[in-house]
């Protein structure tokens, strides 16, 4: 029996081929691209560059959330085109030292934060209801505010809180701003109430244990 010569094909990986400039468009788009940079006749090229720029539209069409996106597709296109593409483009060709700009800086505050166990949007409810004039809306606020905070101390601390520490604590994160109104009492707190921390699961009881345990009692039966 003869030995038939079998033609063997090498997987390319894509480590292997070249970079590249906006990897969100895909390979074609780069291929496309690449193909009007050979184009020598400018009307064609013109116009098969806007037959892209109307492809890369399509494949992300998350950019008409932006403002201005058809000035943002065809920056793309230059940029995919390694900013070696001659076109009459619509916008100016940005210039490839854009690309190393630094996004502006977030701003952020730099401020401590007073109690780590309330965080700091509670800080800024303190903040807001320290500049509302006194009266039964303000009252309500603060009462609002402790119990929300007691529950936050609850979740952290795990440990019985009295309102009157509550209260202190709101004045003092206030700067003594707030003067807690005499006579306001807390709601109690259930006997059953569980405070469990942000990310942590809840625990399966009662009936959904009950019928946990006995679908793995028929599994193992099933196996005896």
């Amino acid at each position: 029996m003869e030995n038939n010569e079998v033609d063997t094909c090498k997987l390319l990986y894509n480590t292997e081929r070249v970079r590249l400039y906006i990897p969100e468009y895909g390979r074609n788009v780069q291929k496309m691209v690449d193909y009007l940079k050979t184009i020598e006749d400018r009307e064609k090229r013109n116009e098969q560059a806007r037959a892209v720029v109307k492809v890369m539209e399509i494949l992300n069409p998350a950019v008409h959330l932006q403002e201005d996106y058809e000035h943002k597709l065809w920056d793309h296109l230059h940029i995919i085109s390694g900013f070696g593409l001659d076109v009459d483009s619509p916008y100016p060709k940005p210039e490839p030292e854009s690309l190393n700009d630094r996004p502006a800086a977030v701003p952020i505050k730099k401020k401590p934060i007073k109690a780590n166990h309330y965080g700091r949007n509670i800080e800024s409810i303190i903040d807001l209801i320290a500049e509302t004039e006194d009266g039964e809306n303000k009252t309500a606020m603060i009462r609002s505010l402790a119990i929300y905070m007691r529950q936050q101390y609850l979740i952290w601390n795990k440990d019985s809180v009295s309102d009157e520490t509550i209260f202190q604590d709101i004045e003092k994160l206030s700067d003594y701003r707030i003067k807690v109104p005499e006579g306001i009492h807390l709601s109690r707190i259930d006997s059953g109430a569980n405070f469990n921390r942000p990310g942590i699961g809840y625990v399966k009881t009662g009936k959904n244990m009950n019928q946990r345990q006995k679908n793995n009692q028929k599994i193992r039966k099933q196996h005896k």
